[in-house]
């Protein structure tokens, strides 16, 4: 979980001003969490509190509810309704939230059903849920199997993947748009550092793009302490001890 994180941190200030260098320093003083980090920790905390992903992210989001690069306007406006409904969105906001639950559980079926449980409260489009359900496949299978057979897995689900070459990606929110360039980036990469690189200088949705490759990076690869140590550093408090409990709590239900 903390590699998406990682990934929308270090891509928060190239959201709207990409950059195609992949030598950026990771973290300056202009990077921030985004809803994409609040997002994710709210399923973490859906699955350690037992409340519904609908209400964990409706308290999470509203708790943070101006981050950097805001949430998306339909998102808004779900949050701010008294009575919220799922808006066929087929967003990569539900692929970039996803991943807590390929570590919550150990076997394949139960992660999917709850990836696609996780993307119901507003990405309930196909391509919405397709894109959770990819992504939490990905993480759970090269967490068990590796990165060769993650990425073979994963042409059932998108079987053309994009070159990332730097600059060369459009802004694209979509999980059809976005996947495609993730599996792209991560069968390039060789450890977890490459690959938000890549993420990064590829272009389009950096926070995105860098948090949804960040989840599937750290079950390949792990994380360097020094890079998450640096992250957590842009969390409140509230935030990154919830993580810790989400850790915490994984590594009890793994006993």
């Amino acid at each position: 979980m903390i590699g998406a994180i990682i990934g929308d941190i270090v891509g928060s200030r190239f959201e709207f001003n990409n950059t195609d260098d992949l030598n950026f320093e990771l973290f300056t003083d202009e990077c921030s969490f985004t809803d994409d980090s609040i997002c994710t920790l709210a399923i973490a905390y859906a699955l350690v509190s037992g409340i519904s992903y609908e209400e964990s992210l409706r308290f999470w989001c509203s708790s943070y509810p101006n981050p950097m690069g805001a949430y998306g306007g339909s998102f808004a406006r779900w949050l701010a309704s008294s009575n919220p409904k799922p808006y066929n969105s087929f967003g990569n906001g539900s692929a970039m939230r996803v991943s807590p639950v390929a570590w919550w559980f150990d076997n394949l079926d139960d992660v999917q059903r709850e990836a696609e449980k996780t993307a119901l409260p507003t990405h309930n489009h196909p391509e919405g849920i397709k894109g959770a359900v990819a992504t939490a496949s990905a993480i759970f299978i090269a967490r068990k199997h590796g990165k060769d057979a993650m990425l073979e897995s994963m042409k059932e689900f998108y079987p053309q993947w994009v070159n990332p070459a730097p600059g060369s990606n459009k802004f694209d929110e979509t999980c059809q748009g976005t996947m495609p360039v993730v599996f792209g980036i991560i069968n390039k990469a060789n450890c977890f550092e490459e690959a938000i690189r890549y993420a990064i200088a590829v272009g389009g949705d950096s926070d995105t793009i860098g948090a949804i490759v960040g989840s599937i990076a750290e079950a390949i690869w792990g994380i360097p302490k020094a890079i998450s140590d640096a992250a957590l550093g842009f969390l409140p408090n509230l935030m990154a001890s919830n993580i810790a409990k989400f850790y915490e709590s994984l590594a009890q239900r793994q006993k």
